[in-house]
């Protein structure tokens, strides 16, 4: 009996004591569970019921204490499931056939969480096994009452084990892994009884050290390493491997280059996973691991082709290395995976790693968790990698000059090489755009411009490039014919036959640029920023281009007055027709005057007050900031301060302003297109409109 009765406390059960769930599964003959059977809902472990010797209140205390055995078989099974590796056993297996069963899910489905929180339960069962060795050999030495030593040697393990079986209960039921595990467990660790509180936080520090291991592993080397989506960061390739074949999706990850692939990690390669998130990590702290973990994988992954931008001290080292080992001309290929070594050792200083790698390994040895300890380096991990990352972008890769440039062009500064453009392509853009050749038919003005106005020492004009979209552009028949509009004080078009429409603005306005980024400025440069600065290009060429109308049309009018002048000193009638038309004519001049004032203050305004004024506020973060992050927050605000200012996100106003530039330009061809009285009567009319 009392043999037995410690097998059955080690989870074995025989002739005095049965396992009810087996009888009845197996009628009668007892044969021990398979490994993958379900655990029991409740204890199964009974005392036969032929024993007749054993007193009714012996049998209860006795079915009491064998529960342990029970809770014990149930731990353990889970614990060897969990720790199974034979899994990852595939003999005579090409590595790319294990890639491929992976991807189609063959290989059963597994977790690092769970194999940590079994070590954890096996700790627990060891101490478990040793107390009742210990009865063992207390009850073969001395003559002790079975009952009542077995209760006082065991009864601390009755607060201890079936809280732990609850929770793998919970674990298999829900199928519950990676941070949602460590979310369950750090909900179980607040309890009244500390000796289960300080069980469960020893579990919770099992399921922790893979935490940071993966951790490390991400912010240190820019390295995910979750073979079963468990971690809080996730990538992007994980999604696709679900929906796409191995095939294909090694098909497409051969056609990235390995600038393609360092952009699509950093815009949308990771991203967080909510639901392996735990709830005592804020999605904050997770946004900088996220941050911090991208930067590294840019910092320690530079493009091939920013390698021979990099300036001496990299050839330096390169140089030295060679001689070395003893090289001359040799190193060709090789070099290629050593410039790679070397640079992104450069980059992000083994040093800085190293410091990286202690903060974690400190956390990771704390017997619990500490949030603020947790948050505090995680802020400074991120500090660390945005200052290498901001000192790769601004310094190493001119990202000012880049923004210069980017002024230079999309804003306008360089006034002189767009007057320049619109001065030669002013013919061409009277007529209707072709939408097969109108990029093609710019190119010629585009050019002269640049050979008028650029110099050899502007080595950023040559990523500047002019675009004209062959779709989607609102093509009139004739400048001439345009209708005539009335603008609102709302900003809507009225006294068009189709009211339905909105103040349509000229073919012309579709014109864009282009500007070539190289890597690593796509980060900061992103084809969202690129839209914002082609939005307010366009609006500043169509104000520029207006402004330039009224100049020629003043331009025009005092020619064309000078000839009637002439005409009318030689003409020996003296004729009065150029002196009515001079007196007729007369109050349209008034109103282009408004115009031009108008357009003139507005262009003075956004040039001086708004993109001079903003760049200047951008420059002092520029120099003050050391943070990668920081800076493409002050960029942010930057280009909304401009689109703001200028009033492109006020659409009423926005509306009123085209509406009034589409009116300037009718205004300048119609005087230079036609001066018969129904033309004079139409630009009354326009000058009403102005006027209303």
């Amino acid at each position: 009996m009392l043999h037995e009765l410690l097998l059955a406390l080690l989870g074995y059960t025989g002739d005095l004591i049965i396992d009810v769930r087996e009888q009845q599964e197996q009628s009668g003959a007892q044969i021990p569970l398979s490994p993958d059977a379900p655990i029991s809902q409740e204890p199964t472990f009974k005392l036969a019921p032929d024993v007749s010797f054993v007193q009714p209140s012996e049998r209860d205390v006795i079915e009491r204490i064998i529960t342990l055995g029970f809770y014990y078989r149930e731990l353990d099974r889970f614990a060897a499931k969990s720790r199974n590796l034979s899994w990852i056993r595939f003999p005579n297996e090409s590595p790319l056939l294990r890639t491929s069963q992976l991807l189609k899910g063959k290989a059963s489905k597994q977790s690092v969480y769970r194999r940590a929180i079994a070590n954890g339960v096996v700790e627990v069962l060891s101490v478990y096994r040793s107390a009742v060795l210990h009865i063992e050999q207390k009850l073969l030495s001395d003559s002790l009452p079975i009952v009542a030593t077995l209760t006082q040697g065991l009864n601390k393990f009755f607060v201890l084990l079936p809280p732990l079986f609850e929770l793998i209960l919970e674990i298999e039921r829900d199928n519950i892994y990676g941070g949602k595990l460590l979310n369950l467990l750090h909900k179980r660790c607040h309890c009244g009884v500390p000796e289960l509180q300080t069980c469960i936080q020893r579990l919770l520090w099992h399921g922790h050290q893979v935490m940071y291991n993966q951790l490390a592993s991400w912010v240190v080397y820019g390295i995910l390493h979750d073979p079963y989506k468990e971690f809080y960061i996730s990538s992007q390739d994980d999604r696709d491997s679900e929906q796409e074949s191995a095939p294909h999706l090694l098909e497409k990850l051969t056609r990235l280059s390995v600038a393609d692939t360092s952009l699509n990690d950093w815009h949308l390669g990771f991203h967080i996973s909510l639901d392996m998130l735990p709830e005592y990590i804020t999605l904050h702290v997770v946004e900088s691991i996220l941050f911090a973990g991208k930067a590294v994988r840019v910092l320690r992954n530079p493009s091939p082709g920013f390698q021979f931008k990099d300036g001496s001290s990299h050839q330096q080292i390169q140089r030295g290395f060679q001689r070395t080992q003893g090289y001359t001309t040799t190193i060709s290929f090789q070099n290629n995976s050593l410039d790679s070594t070397l640079i992104g050792e450069d980059l992000l200083p083994q040093a800085e790693a190293d410091k990286i790698e202690s903060m974690l390994q400190d956390l990771k040895e704390s017997s619990e968790f500490h949030k603020r300890s947790f948050e505090n380096a995680i802020d400074t991990i991120k500090a660390v990698a945005a200052s290498h990352l901001w000192q790769l972008v601004v310094v190493r890769a001119d990202l000012n000059g880049h923004l210069k440039a980017l002024k230079d062009y999309f804003l306008l500064e360089k006034g002189d090489f767009f007057q320049s453009f619109l001065e030669e392509s002013r013919q061409l853009m009277r007529l209707p755009p072709r939408q097969s050749t109108a990029e093609a038919d710019l190119m010629v003005p585009f050019q002269l411009a640049a050979l008028k106005t650029i110099g050899e020492e502007d080595r950023y004009f040559s990523r500047v490039s002019l675009r004209m979209p062959s779709f989607g552009i609102a093509l009139k028949p004739s400048p001439v014919d345009l209708p005539k509009v009335k603008v609102n004080k709302d900003g809507d078009a009225v006294g068009h036959p189709d009211t339905s429409l909105e103040v349509s603005l000229d073919g012309w306005d579709g014109i864009s640029l282009e500007y070539s980024i190289d890597w690593p400025l796509q980060l900061f440069v992103t084809p969202e920023v690129l839209s914002k600065y082609q939005r307010i290009f366009q609006y500043l060429l169509r104000l520029k281009r207006t402004q330039m109308e009224l100049e020629k049309s003043w331009a025009f009018a005092m020619h064309q007055d000078h000839i009637d002048f002439a005409k009318l000193r030689n003409d020996s009638r003296k004729s009065s027709v150029p002196q009515h038309r001079r007196q007729r004519l007369r109050p349209m001049w008034h109103v282009r005057e408004h115009m031009a004032f108008l357009i003139r203050n507005l262009q003075f305004y956004i040039q001086v007050d708004v993109i001079e004024s903003q760049w200047n506020v951008l420059q002092s973060h520029i120099q003050n900031s050391q943070d990668f992050t920081e800076l493409v927050g002050f960029h942010q605000e930057y280009l909304a301060a401009l689109i703001s200012q200028s009033f492109l996100d006020i659409g009423s106003v926005s509306r009123i302003l085209d509406g009034i530039m589409k009116l300037c330009l009718q205004f300048c061809w119609k005087i230079e297109n036609d001066e018969s009285n129904r033309t004079t009567s139409e630009l009354e009319h326009i000058a009403e409109v102005l006027l209303s």
